[in-house]
């Protein structure tokens, strides 16, 4: 694992040579990348909380949520503003928005097993006003725009543990979620694929860091990681 990097200014330019060295050879796809595994595992849980109330795991644990919620409260983000959780599967995420105020919630999920579930675990809560969409963030069609925050736990790991061209699948990721924010517009990203430096370039053409979040560290062989990062972005011109 590698230290993690102190700068913390922008990212600066990436050429297609560095991130190809960070983004494709790092480690091996996986049926995690797959939409059938994700459809299967959350009719699985969608059965078991129609039958016992369970919503299932979370992703991260809780205190993904927790460091991103409290960034954000640290940050002042506006309780009107409109925040995309990207791939909400059972929308717990977007159950702790609402209960810290945020009212301008959308969710989006490509399987429709994890919106059905993410809708009965809303209603469950009586959060009625959060808009959950069946929507595949890589083949969105423009359809995704102004929103201010986007939330991101573990929906870019998987799309880059798919199979089928996942190197074209995270191109079209930065892509399609510049396309998503406004200007100035906030990006929070929970990765345990991903290290800190990998990610600073992969988001280095349209967004500037903001920050690091402080995760779980272990130490290994002498040097000090992290399993987890947790970074924010601003998109810019």
């Amino acid at each position: 694992m590698a230290e993690p990097r102190q700068d913390s200014h922008g990212c600066g330019n990436c050429s297609d040579l560095e991130e190809d060295k960070y983004s494709d050879d790092d480690f091996e796809t996986s049926k995690l990348g797959t939409k059938e595994y994700w459809e299967e595992a959350y009719q699985k849980e969608l059965e078991t909380f129609k039958d016992i109330g369970d919503v299932g795991e979370i992703w991260f644990g809780e205190e993904s949520m927790n460091r991103v919620l409290r960034w954000m409260q640290k940050a002042k983000i506006p309780e009107d503003a409109a925040i995309l959780d990207i791939g909400t599967g059972n929308g717990a995420f977007l159950v702790e928005l609402a209960k810290h105020g945020y009212r301008n919630l959308t969710g989006i999920d490509y399987s429709p097993a994890s919106v059905e579930l993410a809708r009965n675990v809303l209603q469950a809560e009586g959060l009625t006003d959060v808009t959950v969409k069946e929507t595949d963030f890589l083949n969105c069609g423009g359809e995704l725009a102004g929103f201010d925050v986007c939330i991101d736990k573990g929906t870019f790991d998987a799309i880059s543990l798919n199979p089928d061209d996942n190197k074209e699948g995270k191109k079209l990721y930065v892509h399609t979620l510049r396309d998503a924010l406004k200007d100035s517009g906030i990006f929070a990203i929970t990765s345990c694929n991903w290290t800190k430096e990998q990610l600073l370039e992969r988001f280095c053409e349209g967004f500037e860091f903001v920050q690091e979040l402080p995760t779980p560290s272990f130490q290994f062989g002498g040097r000090i990681g992290n399993s987890v990062a947790a970074l924010i972005f601003k998109r810019v011109r």
